[in-house]
């Protein structure tokens, strides 16, 4: 379970960090289209990805703490 939840969120930050290297590279609207242009499909894709990752990795933790593979631990108190 902790190896598919690092996998996740490797993914996640992964997906992250392409939607910001395609939003970086992306290219100025041409003159008369203004600032209203469509927004890059491929940066949009990425967050998507994000999203459904992220969505996808709190069911399995939800069903996970529901089968009893994951125990609420709480925070040490240290006493």
């Amino acid at each position: 379970m902790k190896i598919l939840i690092a996998l996740a969120l490797i993914g996640i930050v992964g997906a992250l960090a392409s939607a910001g290297a395609f939003m970086l590279r992306r290219r100025q609207p041409p003159p008369g289209e203004g600032a209203a242009a469509a927004p890059d499909r491929q940066m949009a894709r990425a967050l998507a990805v994000r999203v459904a990752i992220s969505v996808g990795l709190f069911l399995i933790v939800l069903l996970g703490w529901a089968l009893g593979w994951v125990r609420p631990g709480g925070l040490p108190t240290g006493g």
